[in-house]
């Protein structure tokens, strides 16, 4: 397993539309697996495909405290929302920065899993809004796109801020 180099916005590659995975086989896992290293390291709750430059419909996420409940959403399909909420997110794409997000309080989702298994989750709270956060990646729309243009440019200033002064440290 390694560990991916995490897009950070404004690189356009964000932008890109996931294809479907069209078959899951041990090079697919494998992208999982470095996912899932990739997502910890950064100290992520969820990472979709397209933010480490692979551009097909691959979801990692594990919202628990003792970050032992993996879940991946291969091809993941929203049959049903209910309910109105948000929370400020965040994004390892784009680091340091959190804006408030309306999303819905409960999704229910089809998808395959890590073998390739078709099934349906209900999910709420923070694993709902997670979903739908990296849902969002896979068509190329960020966190930021739901805010002004103006708080976007701030936000896209801070973020090349942040990327200089990291380069300028290695």
């Amino acid at each position: 397993m390694s560990v991916l180099q995490v897009l950070h916005y404004p690189d356009e590659r964000l932008r890109t539309i996931a294809k479907p995975v069209e078959k899951v086989d041990a090079e697919i896992q494998s992208i999982i697996d470095d996912m899932f290293e990739t997502m910890y390291a950064e100290e992520g709750i969820g990472l979709a495909a397209t933010q480490v430059d692979i551009h097909q419909r691959i979801i990692v996420i594990d919202v628990s405290e003792n970050r032992d409940q993996l879940l991946v959403l291969i091809n993941p399909e929203l049959m049903n929302e209910v309910g109105a909420t948000g929370i400020e997110e965040g994004c390892l794409s784009v680091p340091e920065q959190r804006a408030f997000v309306p999303r819905f309080e409960q999704v229910k989702i089809k998808a395959l899993d890590y073998h390739g298994q078709p099934f349906e989750l209900e999910a709420d709270d923070l694993l709902a809004i997670c979903i739908q956060h990296e849902m969002d990646h896979l068509v190329g729309k960020l966190f930021i796109d739901y805010l002004s243009p103006l708080k976007r440019q701030r936000i896209r200033q801070k973020v090349e801020k942040i990327d200089r002064l990291r380069a300028k440290d290695k």
